[in-house]
């Protein structure tokens, strides 16, 4: 079996009284990213919402079950530092609008009162851009905004900014739904190398997508996860019906 970083037991969420995650059993493979799919409030981003302990910030907002980081009980953990290690990159990107570029990438140090001394600073800026496939475009205006930047330059500023507190799990929710297609296949190809580093968990709901990045997906519907597994046989060999009739477009 590979190595598993994030594992949920019978995760259930829920919003006040309704239920909107039904007992998920779900682990996801390190250094491999995994997509999840499924039609609209179907639970895919409140699942990823409970991986990083966000989900319990919503106000009713509330979740029984398990869920491990590698050997630790996520769920007993400080959620401050599980936002360290499992990083999270949304739909829009979200630079700090009144930061530069290179206090954006070191904003996760300064929101947990770490200081950086300005040589260890100036690595972790570089190697988070490099990573982030964003240096040589903003190397030469670190001190501008990061709003001035394209929508997909911004995406990967946020990718950097997550990485750069080497987290273990990188979750993106729909990272390119706001983006041009040529945006968006710049952070798709990004993806697969950041695999190498980091596991990453997409939420996505173009089917394609999934089929070109990830090596796991997972199908969701109405809460529950209905089938999981690589994604070559989750896409040519469903064992579900409702699998089968949502990748070929019946309903979603």
């Amino acid at each position: 079996m590979n190595n598993v970083t994030l594992k949920t037991e019978n995760l259930c969420a829920y919003f006040g009284k309704q239920q909107v995650l039904k007992k998920v059993n779900l682990s996801i493979v390190e250094n491999k990213v995994t997509a999840i799919m499924g039609p609209s409030g179907c639970g895919k981003t409140t699942l990823i919402r409970c991986l990083n302990r966000m989900h319990e910030t919503t106000p009713g907002a509330r979740l029984t079950g398990r869920i491990w980081l590698k050997d630790q009980d996520l769920l007993s953990m400080n959620p401050m530092l599980v936002r360290r290690k499992v990083g999270m990159v949304f739909q829009k990107p979200n630079p700090f609008p009144t930061m530069s570029i290179y206090n954006n990438v070191l904003a996760g140090y300064r929101l947990n009162g770490i200081r950086l001394k300005k040589r260890e600073a100036d690595r972790t800026v570089e190697e988070a851009l490099r990573s982030a496939a964003l240096w040589d475009e903003v190397k030469d205006a670190l001190h501008k905004r990061g709003t001035f930047l394209s929508g997909g330059q911004q995406q990967r500023l946020c990718i950097a900014r997550a990485l750069a507190v080497k987290p273990e799990a990188l979750l993106m929710d729909e990272p390119t739904s706001a983006l041009d297609p040529k945006a968006t296949d710049h952070i798709e190809r990004l993806m697969a190398k950041l695999k190498k580093q980091v596991t990453i968990v997409i939420v996505t709901h173009n089917i394609a997508q999934a089929g070109r990045i990830s090596d796991y997906t997972a199908f969701m519907y109405l809460g529950e996860l209905i089938e999981y597994g690589t994604t070559e046989t989750l896409f040519t060999a469903p064992k579900d019906p409702r699998t089968e009739e949502y990748l070929t477009g019946k309903f979603g």
